[in-house]
């Protein structure tokens, strides 16, 4: 799946037409994929990416891929060092066996807070596997980690192969307690590396905008 077009996004397309951050039912979400993508066409989408926790299945159940609005994904849990954080995969193949190995095992590696904090994944093999899967690998929320320096950290990430980083979230309306950098702080990386830009409301709810 062609994901080139996501580098031509903009600050207001991810306020108003794209949101390429979405859970379903699938993992810890409410709705139902179909239910989602109705939601989309409702509020005038043109772009979305359902992502949930370790697996794909909202894909092989739904009538998500006969979408042209649609763009696979899929968000990881991982540790890289010291810290816990969340690895993107858009444009991915589905069914490709090289992510296999890195899907969840369980309903709780899909659902559970808590066994999520237990992966084990290997971070550079897992972007090594987006990308066999025809994806490119993306940073989620990353204002929100318990993590001192950023710059660093992301930095490391790009050495084993870091596309892109997720700019544009409600850090105001959510995960208000651990917020150890701002946006600016994240658009300065993105723009010193020269990462993907991306965005999205980290919806597991009913579907909405950034606006």
């Amino acid at each position: 799946m062609n994901t080139d077009f996501i580098k031509s996004l903009t600050k207001e397309d991810f306020k108003h037409t794209v949101n390429l951050h979405i859970h379903t039912n699938s993992s810890d979400g409410t709705y139902s994929a179909d239910e989602i993508l109705e939601q989309a066409y409702e509020l005038g989408l043109e772009h979305i990416a359902i992502t949930d926790h370790n697996t794909l299945d909202a894909y092989k159940n739904s009538g998500l891929l006969a979408s042209p609005i649609v763009t696979t994904g899929i968000e990881f849990d991982c540790w890289f060092g010291y810290v816990f954080f969340h690895l993107l995969g858009y444009g991915i193949d589905v069914n490709s066996e090289d992510l296999k190995p890195f899907l969840a095992k369980s309903h709780a590696d899909k659902t559970s807070d808590i066994r999520r904090l237990f992966s084990t994944r290997n971070v550079e093999h897992l972007i090594q596997a987006i990308h066999k899967s025809g994806g490119i690998a993306v940073l989620a929320h990353p204002a929100c980690y318990w993590c001192i320096n950023l710059d660093s950290f992301v930095k490391s990430l790009i050495k084993i192969g870091l596309d892109g980083i997720e700019v544009y979230y409600p850090y105001d309306r959510m995960r208000g307690v651990v917020k150890f950098h701002s946006r600016h702080t994240v658009e300065k990386i993105a723009d010193k590396y020269m990462l993907i830009k991306t965005g999205g409301t980290d919806c597991h709810k009913k579907l909405s905008t950034l606006e």
